[in-house]
């Protein structure tokens, strides 16, 4: 897929990045896979793409009619809040919305993660 042959929903991300996607795609981690159970064939009544690419970055969950970027972070988070704080402002740049979830309350609680989505869906 050429560059300029891209749809908006990528923001111009590179070819490369679309390579790294798909091996996340197939290393998901099982907070990514459970809460994308929830999330994959428009159950919401809107269609979001798992390690979608968008510019230099690969986001969790993305869906573009909303403009919302779904992140789903795991321990190494912790160790790395400007790095995220710095990707969620190049995002927010972009015009998109970025909401972010711990693994913790994905496999705990991914009723209470659903509810909070359709809120920021409805909003």
């Amino acid at each position: 897929m050429q560059r300029s042959n891209l749809p908006p929903m990528f923001f111009g991300a590179k070819r490369e990045i679309f390579k790294n996607a798909k091996l996340l795609r197939e290393n998901m981690t099982e907070a990514e896979k459970m809460l994308w159970e929830r999330l994959n064939k428009s159950q919401l009544g809107v269609r979001f793409k798992r390690q979608h690419p968008i510019d230099i970055f690969i986001v969790d969950f993305y869906c573009h009619k909303h403009h919302l970027v779904i992140e789903v972070d795991g321990e190494i988070h912790k160790q790395q809040l400007d790095y995220d704080e710095g990707r969620t402002a190049e995002l927010e740049k972009l015009g998109l919305k970025v909401v972010r979830f711990t693994n913790e309350e994905v496999l705990s609680d991914v009723e209470m993660v659903m509810m909070r989505i359709k809120v920021l869906l409805n909003s």
